[in-house]
């Protein structure tokens, strides 16, 4: 019995067959079902019997794969992917059914023949991580890796990122780069083993951004669930706002910055609907010192003021208010205290859309009284990744706060369809 082999096994009174895969361990059988997806058995507790030998050449297969290259092209424009982990490089870890990060950039590059012929690309692995693990210091890691890929002649940037948390390092780029190319992050929801992956259309409208004009940090994920096109999000102003759908990324309080529409033939058309900072309008710089000792504290009713004698001596502390950016009145002397003692205290607002204003209540008004920081619209979550970026890099942060340093806070806070 030799991977290749199409084969049926018993075990535990179910039935299965398709071909033999190579195993991740000695203990474990891979079979590939007809019907596209893998299932992982025990050996001990399986019975097996070979229905037919060789019919697919598995070792063959792989080094053709591992031989495949995309050869250098001079009228196209050079792309750096940037690997962090989650789905979209990852596959299934047969000895738990669970996902799993595993491979590295050229493994997505042979998983997304697509890719070929979009651009020349550059493969770098930052972190192998999912993105529940991601920490401050990768994010400082990425950045570092980011400018150098951008220093040594990168045309754009695309970073392969775990959905969870793409949000916040997508935000975190944002405020410790001055980038002159297009920083796209992308990623997916469903692990390439799947039919219903969406790794393919994703990266592909993601290395077609990444040749855009437009030289913000963005995120590229699918805009519905078919495979038609994909939004194209400021990474600051995003947020996963589904567990599992395939378009569970919405731009909040507006419609994305733009969407690239796949097309039938797999050649995404990039558009933008408002204004963007340009291709090579600003120097390339990198600022990506940062404070960890923030937190971000959700009120909600009946919440213990208790919690608040936790964050005493924390740099810094974004509050997710009720509505214009409330909190129980029995909160706001633990509140002016923690400002007294040199805490900055940021009020954002829980609402999904709309700004934060402490003056038209007398709440807000004490509150503000307190010393409390308005961070207008901005997301909670991004709020939190600009605190810890501007308590290491501006001397006024109450300023940098109330300030629109890369789109997080918008003019105005309208109703849209």
């Amino acid at each position: 019995m030799n991977a290749g082999d199409r084969v049926r096994v018993e075990r535990a009174g179910q039935t299965h067959e398709g071909v033999l895969m190579p195993s991740t361990t000695g203990e474990h059988l891979v079979v590939k079902l007809e019907g596209g997806y893998n299932v992982g058995v025990d050996r001990e507790e399986a019975d097996v019997e070979v229905l037919e030998s060789d019919v697919y050449d598995v070792e063959d297969a792989q080094a053709e794969s591992e031989q495949s290259t995309i050869e250098f092209d001079d009228d196209l424009p050079t792309i750096s992917l940037i690997s962090t982990g989650g789905t979209i490089a990852s596959t299934v870890d047969y000895r738990t059914g669970a996902v799993t990060a595993q491979f590295d950039a050229e493994d997505v590059l042979r998983a997304v023949p697509d890719l070929a012929g979009m651009a020349n690309y550059r493969g770098r692995v930052v972190a192998n991580i999912l993105s529940e693990n991601m920490t401050p210091d990768v994010w400082q890691d990425l950045a570092h890796a980011i400018h150098e890929e951008i220093e040594a002649g990168a045309d754009g940037v695309v970073v392969m990122h775990g959905t969870d948390t793409m949000q916040f390092t997508a935000s975190a780029m944002a405020f410790m780069l001055d980038t002159p190319v297009p920083v796209v992050f992308t990623g997916s929801q469903r692990s390439a083993d799947r039919p219903s992956s969406d790794n393919v259309m994703n990266a592909v409208c993601a290395v077609e951004a990444a040749k855009s004009d437009c030289a913000e940090v963005l995120i590229c994920m699918h805009a519905s669930e078919s495979d038609d096109r994909c939004a194209l999000h400021r990474g600051v102003r995003a947020r996963k706002n589904h567990t599992s759908r395939r378009d569970a990324f919405e731009t909040v309080g507006a419609k994305p910055l733009g969407e690239a529409d796949y097309g039938v033939d797999g050649d995404p058309e990039i558009t933008f609907r408002r204004e963007y900072r340009e291709r090579g309008a600003t120097e390339l710089d990198a600022d990506t010192d940062i404070e960890t000792d923030v937190e971000l504290l959700k009120f909600t009713p009946g919440t213990d003021p208790a919690f608040l004698d936790a964050l005493d001596g924390k740099s810094g502390v974004v509050l997710e208010g009720t509505g214009l950016g409330h909190v129980h009145t029995d909160w706001i002397p633990t509140i002016e205290e923690l400002v007294d003692d040199g805490t900055t205290v940021v009020m954002t607002s829980q609402c999904l859309e709309g700004r934060v204003c402490d003056r038209v209540y007398d709440t807000g008004r004490d509150l503000l009284e307190a010393g409390i920081v308005e961070g207008e619209d901005t997301l909670p979550g991004t709020a939190k990744v600009k605190l810890m970026w501007a308590l290491a890099n501006v001397e006024s942060v109450e300023e940098a706060m109330s300030t629109s340093l890369a789109g997080e806070i918008q003019d105005r806070s309208v109703p849209w369809t």
